[in-house]
């Protein structure tokens, strides 16, 4: 094992502890399926998404952080960007501060704004970094305030038609990706805390959406996919009808069904939109219930969860199952 790993920068003592009791000829065959998605992705950028339930249940903590390590050691590059909305109600709640929303944004004020500071860089952050660090040493973290990252402007809320305050919330309007680009240069495994500078203000610090921001990321890291974790199982267009879930959507038709889509997921489709209209080939949305939903993404045939793609993508796909040498989902 080490000489056939010496050179690659993969460890040749890492291992997994995993309790799947598979038949040799099952094991081979995992493995099997694996390869041409291997090859695909070999030295690709992917920026995830990490939020919902695989951030508050810790046996998805371990898993998913199981996921980003496999993922760097069999030859890819992946970026973590994170938000923290359940930790962030928490402590405000602990503090004594009321969460408010308004037109589905958090009500930032400047004492807010201290608290999703820290539970973001401080807490969320930390956690996931040392989840990481456990099984190798390579993840580092960092917040859109580092190296000039993000730089973002204020946003309102609509409420019935009308602009509303909602305090320190912005959207990211500019990314330097060089600090990001340095670490994975080096080996690193960056993740990414969604907080940024007001470009107008950069003293004020800002509160930005995570699913916007890993889209942003992606597009000026020149992403080969950007991954966003949710709590269902995919995009459906008529929700509650589980046969609507959708495996495959071209840019064009989700930007027509954005509208109809619930408050929760409009923020996780429009992200991938926005990827895919910036140059990132596929963007998908899967279900972070689910325990090593990304690994199940990027290295199997059917995938998980939904995936956009470019127009002309939509137009030319076929049944992945056809042709395994297919493009992953």
């Amino acid at each position: 094992m080490s000489e056939q790993t010496a050179g690659t920068g993969i460890d040749p003592d890492f291992r997994f502890d995993t309790r799947v009791d598979l038949r040799p000829d099952q094991k081979a065959e995992v493995l099997i399926e694996a390869l041409p998605w291997l090859q695909e992705f070999a030295g690709a950028l992917v920026v995830v998404k990490y939020g919902g339930n695989a951030m508050i249940d810790d046996e998805l903590k371990a898993a998913f952080a199981q996921d980003m390590v496999f993922l760097r050691q069999v030859g890819l590059r992946p970026v973590v960007v994170h938000g923290g909305g359940p930790q962030i109600s928490a402590m405000l709640d602990r503090v004594g501060i009321d969460s408010e929303f308004r037109g589905g944004l958090r009500v930032t004020t400047p004492e807010a704004m201290d608290v999703v500071r820290m539970v973001l860089v401080g807490q969320v952050q930390r956690e996931l970094v040392g989840l990481l660090n456990a099984h190798a040493p390579r993840a580092v973290g960092l917040s859109g305030e580092d190296a000039g990252l993000f730089g973002a402007v204020r946003r309102h809320a609509v409420v019935d038609g009308e602009p509303v305050d909602v305090g320190l919330v912005g959207d990211v309007v500019h990314v330097n990706p060089s600090a990001v680009l340095d670490l994975l240069a080096a080996g690193r495994i960056p993740v990414v805390s969604t907080v940024a500078p007001d470009a107008d203000d950069p003293t004020q610090v800002l509160n930005v959406n995570a699913d916007t921001a890993a889209a942003a990321l992606a597009v000026a890291l020149g992403a080969k996919k950007l991954i966003v974790l949710t709590d269902v199982e995919g995009l459906y267009t008529s929700w509650p009808d589980r046969t609507s879930l959708v495996e495959q959507i071209g840019a064009g038709d989700l930007a027509a069904l954005l509208p109809s889509l619930s408050a929760g997921m409009v923020p996780k489709m429009e992200a991938c939109l926005r990827a895919v209209q910036g140059g990132v080939p596929r963007a998908s949305v899967i279900d972070g219930r689910q325990a090593h939903s990304v690994l199940l993404e990027v290295f199997t045939t059917r995938g998980n969860g939904t995936m956009v793609v470019p127009d002309h993508a939509a137009a030319a796909a076929h049944d992945p199952q056809d042709d395994p040498t297919e493009a992953p989902a």
